[in-house]
């Protein structure tokens, strides 16, 4: 048979008496937020009203005075002496909290930082399960530098300056070899600072500075190779830089500028594949020329069938 209470501490914790231990802590960090004295200096009842949430959950939250109380009411500490239940008094159970659990102090007492106030209280984390308060951290900062090719394709280290707060600092960063152009690089700590925290990061895009004969498209290498009038017309051998080594290509005779050979495997390598490496033919024409070659030259046009740029009519 339950008794009457005078002090009804499911209704104190604003809690119907089925209420899960779960359901009592929820509860209880809910109110003790709320009512705090130190969270209401111009309400004088706070304090009272603190004591009684405090009171409320001290009981209900362990499960032998729980059992008391739902048996004897709020006078069921005089039925613990010679009890199977028995214990010490408010403090003393697995679980329960004091000003000191809640805000770090010693009963409560002195000044309390309302940003520190409460983060221990996660998501379901239990009452007692203390968490730390998370360190200020400065900005972000974005930025871009331009790499050479070669670096984008077989990594190393860039040097470049910041602009920091007026002051030009000299930071190196290492490219990984096949970096994709356009990603992003994450610098720690390299960012904006704010007093008494820790600074934040340096976002750096990083780019491919621009080659006269190469580039790149996705994983792919294009380049122009020039090749001479007789190289094109004869066929040649000729060595091509590729980022495996250098290699011997073969240039078909008759060959016209815009004919493009494709090297399997020989672009960039990362995590998307391995590309190729795309040569497109350039026929480059001598700066100056002698009579006897330019007469010979012109003696080419006999072996063309029709004009050239029939094609093209509109």
């Amino acid at each position: 048979m339950e008794s009457t209470m005078a002090n009804d501490y499911y209704k104190t914790l604003g809690i119907s008496r089925t209420a899960s231990q779960e359901d009592i802590a929820k509860a209880y960090r809910k109110l003790a937020r709320k009512h705090h004295p130190d969270l209401n200096p111009e309400d004088q009842s706070a304090k009272k009203r603190f004591q009684e949430i405090q009171t409320a959950y001290d009981t209900l939250n362990e499960p032998e005075k729980r059992k008391m109380y739902d048996q004897f009411g709020d006078g069921y500490e005089q039925y613990r002496q010679g009890s199977p239940f028995g214990g010490g008094g408010r403090s003393g159970g697995a679980g329960g909290f004091d000003f000191g659990d809640i805000f770090g102090g010693a009963g409560g007492s002195g000044a309390v930082d309302l940003g520190d106030i409460f983060r221990q209280f996660g998501a379901g984390a239990g009452p007692t399960r203390s968490r730390r308060a998370a360190t200020p951290r400065g900005p972000d900062i974005s930025g871009e530098i331009e790499v050479p090719l070669r670096t984008i394709i077989e990594g190393g280290e860039r040097q470049f300056r910041l602009d920091r707060d007026g002051q030009l600092e000299s930071i190196a960063v290492k490219i990984p070899a096949g970096m994709e152009p356009g990603k992003k690089i994450r610098l720690r700590g390299q960012g904006g600072s704010i007093p008494n925290g820790k600074a934040g990061d340096l976002l750096l895009t990083v780019n491919v500075e621009l080659h006269p004969n190469v580039k790149l498209v996705g994983n792919n290498l294009e380049m122009r190779l020039p090749v001479s009038l007789p190289e094109a017309v004869a066929g040649a051998k000729v060595d091509v830089q590729t980022p495996k080594g250098t290699i011997t290509i073969t240039i078909p005779p008759m060959t016209s500028s815009g004919k493009r050979l494709r090297l399997k495997g020989q672009g960039l390598v990362n995590s998307k594949g391995t590309g190729d490496m795309i040569i497109e033919v350039l026929i480059k024409l001598p700066d100056t020329i002698s009579p006897e070659a330019k007469e010979a030259i012109q003696a080419l046009d006999a072996a063309y069938s029709k004009n050239l740029r029939d094609s093209i009519q509109w």
